[in-house]
Formats: structure tokens, sequence, C-alpha cells
């Protein structure tokens, strides 16, 4: 959610500003905008919709300067237009900002006092208008950006950018992240290091309520309590072409067709040579005294934690709670002390995971996350991260980052169960003989992309589609679900194969496709039961399953897609494969934007 960059460099920074938010179009953005420096002279450029837009305007209207600041914004306070986005500018102050100004109604009461008016409808132009207000009182522009800052509450990352000064910026840091690169004379502000990979390598993580003075040779940070403060400049080794489509029409196809390579390289990562143990960390986490286990995430991290509820509770023994973070510390819900709190995140930066991670310090025994950026908020608060080794996902609705926190906590499950004493060395050694197995099964399973595309062409005309699933594919139901409404805006439910007949049974007729996730498990009777009423009913029915299924229960369906076997364990983690590729090729057919679609961000780092 939004793009922050601000760059002091030696070459002109607007086609650098430009390239960099191009890095961050992931993120999710409505409008776009930039500002510089020129002969110690402030100007902007804003435009709404996509980069293009704000690109050409620059080929009409040029903005010359060595510094500058970027910004890809998601509307949150006023409507996506041009006198909203990003850069906010009042008098020789501009500011670009990630957040959320809590108390900006108060804010804008102070201004109004002193009578200062406003043009936009955002908290942000507050921010703006108070380092003027304190630039007209006298202060340097490195004080009124301090006073400024002490008044603001709620999340934020800023970076302010004063006129009269090229060799500046000030960045502040709290609730968003941000972080600082450092090049040869050169210093760079960007909201993540994919900003800054292609200008430098070394990066520092601006901490909890940290502030900083930059210049081309120097970064002065300050902690919340005003201290100067060191913190560690990283080499961060990003791979570029990850953040290329390599080919593809989109990321996400991309990324779909990379889950065998990236989940590989997890299960390397967890798993000794000869399949015998897992390797994790050590942080003190004892299983055997573990008596509650609370799982908090959002979107399809939350579905993922949905699955591994039931490989903790069946495999480990573990009772497990499921939250959805933005509830979860509303509820003030009471912890006893043998409670571990687990953590998935994608970013690590997720503004409402994150408070729930805060809310748990010091009430839970040890806090687990599972995240894909090592240096997040979330990994770096956190007693026991686990990286997933997706690499950088771009599509902003997630297909690798999925499979790899899943596999990632069937991993967590399986060492959980064996050192409980629940299974033994055989049974643990089985199980990650499976796992192995599984990239190249996920391999064979994208040959069934041809058969989804033909399928999809007829779920592009419906209006609504509901997903069934049992068991753990019940999550899964939920997972495909949210990719089709997330990417083709096809209205679409999941539901509990049981309970579909109290009540969701009355929306079924024949123009509702009903999608069958059912692979032949225990429960596999069970689910086909409730299928044959969805068609008793004049339903169109589209199953999903192995081959096996397929021989029992395909007749009289609409159409069957055909998944390799697999150990029933796995079958979540397969079963994302066909979620994934029916969402996309919809989408595809509908022409609809697959890797930004309308309304999403890919980090929600505001609540």
């Amino acid at each position: 959610m939004c793009g922050i960059v601000g760059v002091l460099g030696y070459h002109e920074a607007a086609p650098i500003l430009v390239e960099a938010l191009k890095r961050l179009e992931y993120r999710g953005y409505d409008s776009a905008g930039i500002a510089t420096i020129n002969h110690l002279k402030l100007d902007r450029r804003r435009a709404v919709g996509k980069l293009v837009n704000l690109s050409d305007l620059l080929v009409h209207e040029p903005l010359a300067g060595k510094s500058g600041i970027g910004h890809t914004r998601w509307a949150t306070h006023g409507a996506p237009n041009v006198g909203n986005a990003h850069p906010h500018r009042a008098g020789g102050v501009a500011v670009v900002h990630n957040g959320i100004v809590e108390n900006f109604r108060a804010l804008r009461a102070f201004l109004a006092e002193k009578g200062i008016g406003f043009e936009t409808e955002t908290d942000t132009e507050t921010v703006a208008l108070l380092a003027q207000y304190f630039r007209d009182q006298g202060f340097s522009p490195r004080d009124a950006a301090e006073q400024t800052i002490a008044m603001l509450e709620g999340a934020y990352a800023l970076c302010f950018l004063f006129e009269g000064e090229d060799d500046l910026l000030i960045a502040a840091r709290k609730g968003s992240p941000l972080a600082i690169g450092y090049g040869d004379g050169e210093m760079f502000v960007g909201s993540d290091a994919i900003a800054l990979a292609p200008m430098t390598d070394r990066i520092s993580y601006l901490e909890e309520g940290d502030w900083a003075v930059i210049t081309r040779n120097s970064a002065e940070i300050r902690d919340l309590h005003g201290n100067i403060t060191n913190r560690a400049i990283k080499v961060i080794q990003i791979d570029t072409a990850r953040v290329d489509k390599g080919g593809y029409k989109h990321f996400m196809a991309k990324e779909i067709a990379e889950q065998p390579t990236v989940l590989q390289g997890a299960l390397g990562h967890y798993i000794n040579a000869d399949a015998t143990a897992i390797t994790l960390p050590d942080p003190g986490l004892d299983f055997t005294r573990i008596e509650r286990l609370t799982m908090v995430a959002c979107g399809t991290a939350f579905y993922a934690c949905m699955v591994a509820k039931y490989w903790f509770e069946q495999l480990a023994g573990i009772p497990v709670e499921v939250d959805v973070a933005s509830e979860f510390r509303y509820r003030e819900p009471p912890v006893t002390p043998g409670t571990v709190a687990l953590f998935v995140s994608q970013s690590g930066e997720t503004a409402d995971t994150l408070a729930a991670l805060r809310y748990m310090q010091g009430k839970a025994s040890k806090i687990v996350s599972v995240v894909n950026v090592p240096e997040s908020s979330i990994a770096r608060e956190s007693d026991l991260p686990l990286p997933i080794l997706a690499g950088t996902e771009i599509g902003v609705a997630s297909t690798k980052a999925f499979t790899c926190q899943l596999t990632t906590l069937a991993l967590l499950a399986i060492k959980a169960a064996h050192v409980r004493g629940r299974i033994t060395d055989a049974e643990m050694a089985q199980k990650l003989a499976a796992l192995r197995g599984l990239p190249g099964i996920l391999n064979l399973a994208l040959g069934i992309e041809d058969k989804c595309r033909t399928i999809a062409r007829q779920l592009a005309e419906a209006r609504d589609i509901l997903f069934l699933g049992r068991g753990a594919m019940y999550p899964l139901a939920l997972e495909g679900a949210l990719k089709l409404k997330e990417i083709s805006y096809i209205h679409a439910e999941a539901y509990a194969s049981g309970e579909l007949k109290h009540g969701p049974i009355a929306l079924v007729d024949e123009h509702v496709p009903v999608i069958v996730m059912a692979p032949r498990d225990a429960l596999f009777d069970k689910t086909i039961s409730n299928m044959q009423e969805v068609m008793a009913r004049g339903g169109k029915v589209l199953l999903i399953t192995d081959a096996k299924g397929a021989q029992e229960a395909s007749t009289g369906v609409w159409d069957t897609i055909v998944m390799p076997a697999v150990d029933p364990f796995l079958a979540p983690i397969l079963y994302a494969i066909p979620a994934q590729l029916l969402a996309y090729h919809t989408a595809v057919a509908k022409g609809t934007d697959v890797d930004q679609p309308r309304n999403l961000a890919k980090s929600v780092t505001v609540e």
C-alpha cells in the first residue's frame, strides 16, 4: 500500500524516481507524483491512474533537479484525483506519506485557528501545512520536521523535501515501513528494498519511532526519544530477475509457475540432507510445553492458518485458535502462560497483524512468525521468525507465498508432532519424504492449465460462483473464492460442504457454478453427498478431484479437473494450483488488471 521513494543523487532525479515507483507498483495505487528541487526551487508533477500517465505528463512538463521524492498513492482520505495525489505541498515544503494520521481533524482545527486553509480532503496535507507553519515561525527545515512529527498520531512513513535545500531529506517511520539506501555520495529512501535495488544494495531499516536527517553523505537517525542511534546497514540481495515477468503475460502467471521451484528451496532450507529431521532456528521453543497455539493473519494468510489448524490439532495434538488480525486484539482475548502466538504475513508489515503481535508481546510465552521478508517489522519483533523463501511476489493476489506459507506451517506441525511424541521417527521420515516429492507433483499439476483456461471462459460469464470443501479443503475453498473475487470481480463465496443445507443451498440454480474441491480422502464420500444435493437442484458442478475420485463421482457433473494423487496431508497445498489457475484465467477472459486489481494493495500497512 502506497510507495515512497526519495533520492539525493548525482543524476536527474525524475527518471530515477519514476523507475523506482514502477518497482513499487505491486503494492497497489491509484495516483502517483514526484517533486524535485532544481536551482533550490521546489516543483512537482502528479497524475491519476497508472504510472504511464505520470510519465506522459513529464514528457510535456519535465522536472529537472537531482534531489526529489516520489509516491504512489492508494486512497484512504479523499478520492483518487490529482488534487489529493502526493506529494503534498504547502509553500516550500513537499511531503509524501504512507499511513493514516489519526488526529488530522484536530490538527486541521489547530491550523484553522492560525488562519491556515486547506485545498484537499487528505490527512497528509496537514503534515505539509504543519511543517510550513513551523518554517514560517522561523524553524529550520530539520526543526520544523521534528516539531511536525511530534504532533502526529497514527501510523506513518514520511519523507520531507524543502525548497532551498537540495541536499536534505527528512524521513520518519511509525507503523509503516521505511528504509534508507546508502550509495557512494548518494542517498536514497524507499518503502522497501525492491524500490532501491537498482541504486544500492546497502540498506538500513528505520525502527518504530525513528526519524532521520539525510544528506548525500550521511544519515543521522534518532529514535523515539530523540537519541542518536545506529541502525545496522545490511547488504540486501534482491534477485532482480524475480521482479521481471520473464516472458509471462502477468506476474501472477509467472508466480504460479514458480511454485515448484520456490517450494523446493523452502524445503531444502528446513529439511536436512537425508530427510530425517527438520531444522529450526533456536529461540528456546519447547513444543512439549505448548498448551495452546493462537494463529493470527489476514486474507490469504488467514486461510493458510485455517489449514494449519487441522495439521496442528490432528497431527500434533495442540489446540489451535485462528483469528482475523483486524479483530483479534479488540476481543482482548485472555492469554494463558502456555500460549504460543503465531503470525503469518507475506510482507511482514501488515498493520493489523503487527498490531496483534504487539498485543501478544509479554502475554504469549513465545511469538513465532511466518514471513516472506526477513527484515520486516513482524520478523524483527518475533522470537522465532520463519522465512517462507517465496522470493519477491509482485502480483497482488498471493500465489507462491500462500503455498510456501502452507509448506512452512506443515513443517512446523510435523516438527511439533514429533517432539511431542505424537509421531515416530519413521512416521516423520514418511511425512518429510512426501513433502520432498511435492514440488514434482506441483509441476505435474500445472499441466491442468489448458483445462482451467477452457473452463474459465464459461466461469467468466457467471455473476455468482460457489466453492465447497470439507475438512482442510474448506479453507482452500475459501481461498479459491477469494482469488476469484480479487482479480475477476465476480462475486464468489465458499462454504464447508456440510453447511450447504443450512442456508446456502437456496442460492443454487442452473446459473450458479459450484466448484467442489474433493480429493479422494476420508471425507470424500461426505463431500460427494453434498455435491449430489447441488446437482439434484439443477446446480452446475465443477468437480476438482484426483483420478480415483473422478472415476467414482464425475457422472452428471458439468466438468471435472483431475489432479495428481497426493498424500491427503498435503492436498491443501496441491489444490491451491487449480484455485489459482481458475481465478487467473477467468480474470484474463474478463480483461481485468490481473496483477493490480482495483481497490487492492499488496501490502496493507494501514488499519
